[in-house]
């Protein structure tokens, strides 16, 4: 886990340098160590708020992601629209 494991208090690595891979191992992490419990209320909800706070960069990685496939997969069509109107002016 890239964040604080039980017993130990390493700084964590900022959660907007991760990549969607690193966000996503450590976020399951969270979710078992959560899981498992154990913890105290102030670590708990600390461990909880890194969860959202990766689950969040995760989100922004693929929405990232899904955005380029999407602009790699229709430059030509939106070329084409804006070049080559076939609609008859006169049909309307």
């Amino acid at each position: 886990m890239t964040g604080p494991a039980k017993g130990t208090s390493p700084k964590p690595i900022p959660v907007a340098q991760l990549g969607y891979e690193q966000a996503r191992d450590e976020l399951i992490e969270v979710v078992t160590t959560l899981e498992h419990g154990g913890l105290d209320l102030d670590a708990s909800l600390a461990l909880w708020e890194r969860g959202e706070a990766l689950a969040t960069r995760c989100e922004e990685h693929l929405t990232g992601a899904r955005d380029r496939i999407e602009a790699a997969l229709s430059p030509e069509d939106s070329e084409d629209d804006d070049e080559f109107d076939d609609s008859d002016p006169d049909e309307d």
